[in-house]
């Protein structure tokens, strides 16, 4: 075990591609640590964000259906592991490095919201459009987790910050985790959509599905097989035309269908106002917070803080909590 680090670091510096992040060339932390001889740099990070909170309550978070009474509908801490299987697989096939993309794509939605990407428009319109939660995510690796951050590498925290939106990471392993992150989204909601009835099979965009594959498991092997071969040595990573439309296609479809359809629009108006509530409650009463928002409140402000404690909220902590707070309750008086 002494020595298995260097193994491991000599490993990657002869069998991965020289497009690659070799972990002993990491760009490093922020503050320094100490040695580890059994574990590389992003083996470390991995970890660290395993045993996270964070991590955990992702378990309790919506992805696209709120509160689902069915066993079988991904969750964000689902989404999160489909995307980390993704990733590495894409990784193994350009011989990049898969701790690096396993640690990014783990770490990649630690600050989503509680009801999806419904919570993320609420506190984004509560905060004049300064809430994103890829930058969250990252705040939370930084900052919030344990009081004083993961300190993790510069290269997971780049991957983590950039898995969304126009800003691309500068690692082609955090890329890996940003295409991956899609291909894991429009198979496995389409696949949700279709067991809650919302969609039926044969809705779906025949062109995509002649291109793609008739089935889930068909779709998601074409999209990365497709992927991997058209970004051999390259640094980016790039579709053929035809697979890229197809996937487009089904994207699209999806948000017209699903994401913004108006069967959401009455469970999304009630997710909104539940967190608004909980919003101008805490700002008007901070010192309700638990304390290690509250010792942030002194450091970042109030709102700061109160955005800070909301995101990291699941949702039935949310609901659990908007109930303690604003729904009256039974009482009795004693004669």
């Amino acid at each position: 075990m002494s020595n298995l680090r260097g193994i491991l670091e000599a490993w990657e510096e002869k069998c991965l591609s020289p497009l690659a992040s070799l972990s002993k060339k990491s760009k490093g932390r922020e503050k320094p640590i100490s040695f580890d001889d059994s574990r590389t740099e992003f083996q470390r990070d991995r970890d660290r964000i395993i045993h996270s909170k964070s991590f955990r309550r992702l378990q309790f978070k919506t992805q696209v259906f709120i509160s689902p009474e069915g066993d079988h509908y991904r969750t964000r801490l689902t989404h999160t592991l489909e995307v980390a299987q993704i990733a590495r697989t894409i990784a193994r096939g350009l011989f990049l490095n898969e701790d690096l993309t396993e640690a990014i794509a783990l770490g990649h939605d630690l600050g989503h919201t509680p009801f999806g990407h419904i919570g993320e428009r609420t506190l984004n319109r509560l905060t004049d459009g300064n809430f994103r939660h890829n930058f969250q995510s990252l705040r939370v690796v930084d900052v919030l987790e344990g009081n004083s951050g993961l300190n993790l590498t510069w290269e997971v925290r780049d991957g983590i910050a950039n898995h969304s939106g126009e800003d691309k990471a500068s690692t082609l392993e955090g890329k890996c985790v940003a295409r991956a992150d899609r291909i894991a989204y429009i198979n496995h909601d389409i696949d949700d959509a279709l067991r809650a009835g919302l969609l039926k099979p044969y809705q779906l965009p025949t062109y995509a599905l002649n291109v793609l594959g008739q089935t889930h498991g068909q779709r998601i092997e074409r999209m990365i097989s497709d992927l991997v071969e058209n970004s051999q040595n390259k640094s980016v990573l790039v579709m053929s035309n035809e697979v890229q439309k197809a996937t487009d296609v089904l994207r699209s479809f999806l948000f017209d269908n699903v994401y913004q359809n108006t069967w959401r629009k009455p469970e999304e108006d009630k997710c909104d106002f539940v967190l608004e509530q909980l919003y101008m409650h805490y700002v008007k009463n901070p010192g309700e917070m638990p304390l290690e928002f509250i010792q942030n409140a002194y450091h970042d402000g109030v709102e700061r803080s109160v955005v800070d404690y909301i995101a990291s909220m699941t949702d039935r902590y949310a609901m659990r909590l908007f109930d303690d707070i604003f729904v009256p309750k039974q009482f009795h008086v004693v004669d």
